[in-house]
């Protein structure tokens, strides 16, 4: 038996390896497109902020105020554009 033991488990072991079956991704397919709809939406609202802010402070005169509101914009513009394109890469999906 002290001899036989760990040839029955090391088959005991390849018996249940060999009898996995195949995994399944199309949960994350659908969380991967979950993501890229949330990175246009973020990007296309933090953009739309961004804008609203700055074309509040220029029209009351504070064109340095409206920078920072410019650079959200430009930001917001980026997580739409390349943030979803980026996650677009990842699962091989379409723009």
């Amino acid at each position: 038996m002290r001899v036989m033991a760990p040839t029955a488990l090391t088959l005991s072991f390849a018996a249940v390896a060999h009898a996995q079956g195949t995994m399944d991704f199309s949960g994350a397919q659908t969380l991967m497109q979950t993501f890229k709809t949330f990175a246009i939406y973020a990007g296309a609202v933090i953009c739309f902020g961004g804008l609203i802010f700055a074309g509040i402070r220029m029209m009351s005169g504070r064109f340095q105020d409206a920078i920072p509101g410019l650079f959200g914009a430009l930001f917001g513009a980026g997580v739409l554009g390349w943030g979803a394109g980026w996650i677009g890469s990842l699962t091989g999906q379409s723009m």
